[in-house]
């Protein structure tokens, strides 16, 4: 059985890959290593499979003898880098925490890594030359997009938060270890992901969250910022693929070809939500939309070309968001004892 390490995989994405990937392959274990700051919760967990494949380590990436420990321990074979501080509103607030974990969490795993894996710089130990190194990352590193035009693998880095900064950083790095050392990397950069077990504090948990509770539904500025929206278990099956098959050294872009601003994504949840669960007024639930200051820094456009990948691995979105929208409002108002 081959034991890889997963990261942060208690948190929104992560925790989605989990359990399909191990339902997938029946001959891999993994080790899910995870701080559980208040962005992980195990509950989150509760679909993947238990016992020996799956085993979870509460721990920090930046803990260097933990990290050694669980590589020795294990012979990983493998890593899936998930974890990361990824909420921009805190990282304008506290971007030194960004940098500890983004950055130099970052380096640690894939040093040790390095030093699990190689004898020297190009050269792997006998029986771990296919070990490999799968960093996931975002499209914001990129920066923002004017009315037109596509983020590629080419587009030059221009971040413009400390979380995108401390994101570039980290992509920077795993890049590095590839050229000066030889080691197998492949970094994903995603756009924004939706779908089940999001943290409340993002947007679409956010609207549905605050349209149940009756509160006002805020959105930063005139609402009309656009991201590309791609469905988590779309991402996931994007980073199988990458993983699996993406060449060495290379980095593949996955987007959702599914563009909204955010005034029609609270219009369209609204929408939604009062034919799924009308309020005992009538009213409909774009009456609780409220404009408010604007976010500092905020990228006006992302988009993503996600032709590499679809056209050299195959890759296809099954959702669009018309789809996946409807599949993530169920499972919230599961979530928050609406059904």
């Amino acid at each position: 059985m081959i034991s890889i390490l997963v990261t942060g995989c208690a948190g929104f994405i992560g925790s989605n890959f989990v359990p399909y990937f191990l339902n997938k392959y029946s001959d891999v274990r993994l080790i899910n290593l995870d701080l559980l700051t208040y962005a992980g919760d195990m509950a989150n967990l509760s679909d993947a499979p238990q016992g020996d494949r799956h085993i979870f380590v509460q721990g920090d990436i930046c803990d260097r003898p933990l990290v050694e420990s669980l590589f020795s321990q294990y012979d990983i074979r493998g890593v899936i880098h998930f974890a990361a501080e990824s909420h921009v509103d805190n990282s304008i607030k506290n971007p030194g925490v960004f940098v500890q974990t983004n950055v130099n969490g970052s380096f640690t795993l894939i040093d040790v890594a390095y030093k699990a894996w190689m004898e020297k710089p190009f050269v792997y130990k006998t029986g771990y030359e296919g070990c490999r190194f799968h960093h996931i990352s975002t499209d914001e590193v990129y920066g923002t997009l004017g009315a037109t035009g596509l983020f590629t693998e080419e587009t030059a880095y221009a971040p413009n938060s400390p979380y995108s900064a401390s994101k570039a950083g980290s992509d920077m790095i795993v890049r590095s270890y590839h050229h000066t050392y030889g080691m197998n990397t492949v970094i994903t950069n995603c756009s924004n992901n939706y779908g089940p077990k999001q943290h409340d504090e993002k947007l679409i948990p956010t609207i549905i969250r605050k349209a149940l509770a009756g509160e006002n539904i805020p959105i930063y500025g005139d609402g009309k910022n656009i991201r590309d929206w791609l469905y988590v278990l779309d991402h996931c099956k994007g980073i199988d693929l990458v993983y699996h098959s993406g060449r060495s050294g290379e980095v593949y872009n996955i987007g959702g070809r599914n563009e909204r601003n955010n005034n029609q994504i609270v219009e369209t949840i609204c929408n939604l939500l009062d034919s799924m669960k009308p309020k005992s007024d009538g009213k409909s639930y774009n009456k609780q939309i409220t404009y408010v200051e604007d976010r500092a820094g905020h990228d006006r456009r992302y988009a993503i070309d996600a032709t590499k990948i679809e056209t050299e691995l195959g890759w296809k979105a099954d959702e669009n968001f018309d789809t996946g929208i409807v599949k993530t409002i169920q499972w919230y108002l599961q979530k928050y004892n609406f059904v």
